[in-house]
């Protein structure tokens, strides 16, 4: 088959952009090209929220992302810098659970977003990112390519951050969603994945391509852990100051985290992703842990005999580079990811889901007699409330006088404080 003209080629999206609309997903062969494939397989997985910054190295993705935004089924945002486009599609998954992609020409523009992208990388967070790629021609230099003479220069620098890609193929395309897919929506540890699109490829023409073959987005859920639930029991049974370290994986698993709470009587001390994880109101919730942390959850870190972790990395921040816990003699570790599970010495790994485990683990504790001692949470609790104590003098003080600006400014809790008080007045969400 010909090659149809442009003018052809934009009449055949708008009409199947309107059949979609009307059908939902167009299933069977079809004549078009890896760019319209490619938009019609991230919408296929439920991306259809874009954050572009378009240049010449993505105006091929940005005509087709044109016909289908006009049609209703997606959603294209024109920003004005990369950075702010990936911050904003990392924001959204966080916030809301949506996915999306950010869409980027090729070269600088590429490298900003990038480097943004160090920020879903750290929390766990599944972002598309399309860049536009220097030719798979090899033609030589140009202004937006490593300048080495080597082949897959953006694709061995975007492995280096995480999963990567490149239609430098146009039918492996399947194949590429396919590892996009498991990536982004990765049952424990989601990441984003960086898909190089190079510009002669993008328009490639296929003929009687395979919609079917586009994969879906399937969710995949971890199980409990089949471990050794009685060795941790007594372990657990043993101690005599329990802290539970929760992570970003042990969001969802509040319930659970309050049942082990009470079924042990220690208490929680929570990565800054993990805040609300339980309440902080509850009394055993020490708050954050760490070089970042609280009075009182440097106090429970440091006075501890048993770490219970559940979904934590156990970063140098949380952990204070493996010298948090000076006390604990044994750790129990519950995550999905063995490599984690097996971050500290002398710990009992239970790898699996987080909730799905501390529910195993509590129905095995709850066989045993019911822990009555509270002076281990006794004395958090008194350094929990010096923790308040020292709060309310920080906010009753909201100005010092500063030597170079020479005059009053506020105080960093107070500028915090003023922040979260207009937030919470104006129903907005906070990201520190």
């Amino acid at each position: 088959m010909t090659r149809p003209t442009d003018d052809e080629i934009r009449s055949a999206r708008e009409k199947r952009a309107a059949d979609f609309k009307l059908h939902g997903l167009p299933g069977g062969k079809a004549d078009l090209t890896l760019s319209e494939a490619l938009v019609l397989g991230l919408l296929k997985q439920g991306v259809s929220v874009f954050y572009t910054v378009f240049g010449h190295g993505s105006t091929e993705v940005g005509e087709v992302l044109r016909i289908y935004h006009e049609a209703g089924l997606a959603r294209v945002y024109g920003l004005r810098n990369e950075i702010e486009a990936s911050h904003a599609a990392s924001a959204l998954r966080w916030i809301t659970g949506e996915k999306a992609a950010v869409v980027t020409s090729i070269g600088p523009g590429a490298l900003q977003a990038l480097a943004a992208s160090i920020m879903p990388a750290s929390d766990g967070l599944g972002v598309y990112y399309l860049f536009g790629d220097e030719t798979s021609e090899d033609e030589g230099y140009n202004m937006q390519q490593i300048p080495r003479r080597e082949q897959g220069g953006f694709l061995k620098m975007m492995s280096a951050m995480g999963r990567a890609y490149s239609l430098h193929t146009p039918l492996a395309l399947s194949s590429a969603l396919q590892a996009g897919a498991v990536t982004v929506d990765h049952p424990y540890k989601p990441s984003p994945f960086y898909l190089l699109m190079p510009m002669n490829t993008q328009a490639a023409w296929l003929e009687g391509f395979n919609l079917d073959e586009l994969p879906e987005a399937v969710a995949v859920q971890s199980a409990a852990a089949a471990g050794d639930y009685q060795s941790a029991v007594e372990a657990i049974m043993s101690a005599k100051r329990v802290i539970i370290k929760a992570g970003g994986g042990a969001v969802g698993a509040g319930d659970e985290l309050v049942t082990l709470l009470e079924l042990t009587r220690g208490v929680l001390v929570h990565t800054p992703i993990a805040t609300g994880c339980i309440p902080y109101s509850h009394p055993a919730n020490m708050g954050v842990g760490g070089s970042k942390g609280s009075l009182c959850g440097n106090f429970a870190m440091e006075q501890a005999d048993l770490l219970i972790a559940v979904g934590t990395r156990a970063v140098c921040q949380s952990d204070c580079s493996r010298t948090g816990y000076p006390l604990v003699k044994q750790v129990i570790n519950i995550n999905s990811d063995p490599e984690d599970a097996l971050h500290y010495n002398h710990t009992l790994a239970l790898t699996g889901d987080a909730a799905s485990t501390l529910r195993l683990l509590n129905q095995a504790l709850a066989q045993q007699p019911v822990r009555s001692d509270d002076t281990w949470r006794t004395q958090c609790t008194e350094q929990k409330n010096q923790w308040l104590v020292l709060k309310e003098v920080r906010r009753q003080v909201p100005t010092l006088h500063d030597d170079y600006w020479q005059r009053e400014v506020l105080t960093q809790p107070a500028a915090i404080l003023t922040a979260l008080d207009w937030a919470k007045a104006n129903a907005v969400v906070s990201i520190f």
